[in-house]
C-alpha cells in the first residue's frame, strides 16, 4: 500500500524506540524469573515446527508494540487485499496469489469476482501427473528411452525456489533421478550443466513467471 510518512517518522516507531531504551539492558535470566510462563507464551507451533522467541529482550509490551507499528503501515490491510485477489503487485497491476497455491481448502479465491482455485487444482493435477509419470519411467524422451535427468533453467525465485523444494524433499525423491540447475546467462553455465547428460534422457523446465526475463529465455533458446 502506498504510504505518505517515512516509517522512522510514525509514533508508532518512536514508541518502540523508547521501549527499546527500556529494555536493551534486560537479562534474560530476570526476564525468565519475573515471569515463569514466558517460554511457553513466547513459542509457536504449526504444521510440525516450532518457533520459540523467548530468548530475546522482548516483552508483552514489545510484541503489542511491533502489531501497532505494522498495523500503522497497512501489513493487515495488504494481507486481506492480497487474500481478496486485489491487483497488490503494482508493478504488473496483477494479483499476488501465492496464496491461492497453498490453499488446500479450496475456499474461493476470487480474481476480478472469478474462483480461481478449479484452474489452480486443474494445473496442480496435471504437474502431478507428469511428475509421477517421469518418475515412473511412463513419459519417455524422443527416442523412447525414461527420463534420467531433469534441467531446470530459471533465475532468481525460479531457480532457488526449486532448488530449496529438491534440497529440502530429498528423503521423498527418486534418487536416481539427476537434477541440475541453470540461472546464469553465461554460457558455460549451461554447457557445465549438461555435459555429461545424453539429451535423449534429460528433460529440460523453463522456470519462469512472464517468460520475459532475459537470462531466462536466453538459456532456453
Amino acid at each position: 500500500l502506498p504510504m505518505t510518512e517515512r516509517v522512522t517518522e510514525l509514533p508508532e516507531w518512536r514508541a518502540l524506540e523508547a521501549h527499546y531504551a527500556a529494555v536493551r539492558r534486560a537479562h534474560l535470566r530476570d526476564l525468565f524469573a519475573r515471569d515463569p510462563g514466558r517460554a511457553e507464551r513466547f513459542t509457536l507451533s504449526a504444521a510440525g515446527w516450532t518457533l520459540d522467541y523467548s530468548k530475546n529482550r522482548i516483552t508483552d509490551e514489545t510484541l503489542r508494540l511491533l502489531r501497532a507499528l505494522a498495523r500503522a503501515r497497512g501489513v493487515e490491510a495488504a494481507r486481506d487485499a492480497m487474500f481478496a485477489g486485489e491487483p497488490i503487485n503494482r508493478t504488473e497491476n496483477r494479483a499476488v496469489l501465492h496464496v491461492a497455491l497453498r490453499n488446500r481448502s479450496n475456499t474461493p479465491i476470487r480474481v476480478g469476482g472469478v474462483d480461481v482455485m478449479p484452474e489452480v487444482n486443474r494445473v496442480l493435477a496435471r504437474m502431478a501427473a507428469l511428475s509421477d509419470a517421469v518418475r515412473s519411467g511412463a513419459w519417455r524422451g524422443h527416442t523412447g528411452k525414461p527420463i534420467r535427468n531433469v534441467v531446470n533453467i530459471g533465475i532468481g525465485g525460479s531457480d532457488l525456489g526449486p532448488a530449496m523444494a529438491c534440497e529440502a524433499l530429498k528423503p521423498y525423491a527418486q534418487r536416481e533421478l539427476n537434477v541440475r540447475f541453470v540461472s546464469n546467462v553465461d554460457g558455460a553455465h549451461l554447457a557445465e550443466a549438461v555435459r555429461d547428460l545424453a539429451p535423449e534422457e534429460t528433460l529440460f523446465l523453463v522456470v519462469s513467471k512472464t517468460f520475459t526475463t532475459q537470462e531466462t529465455m536466453a538459456n532456453a533458446r
